[in-house]
């Protein structure tokens, strides 16, 4: 008998799996988002056209670096 666990289906949800295989190339590490998010959010609040595709890309596959980056911006902007 395995004594590996069965991932809990419930988890892996369509969203959750896309989340998992998402692109991050350019890829760029937490230590160096963490670095970077201040003046992203910054960036973006004052020219919500700016793109920075690193930081885009990690955060669209970095739940954690994600929220720090949106709890930023709903800071900076009031919301």
């Amino acid at each position: 008998m395995s004594t590996t666990p069965r991932p809990d289906s419930a988890a892996l949800t369509p969203r959750n799996v896309s989340a998992l295989l998402q692109d991050t190339t350019p890829w760029l590490s937490c230590d160096e988002c963490f670095d970077r998010v201040d003046s992203y959010a910054e960036a973006l609040v004052h020219d919500p056209t700016y793109r920075d595709e690193a930081m885009a890309a990690h955060l669209r596959g970095c739940a954690a670096c994600d929220e720090e980056a949106e709890s930023l911006l709903r800071l900076l902007d009031g919301r």
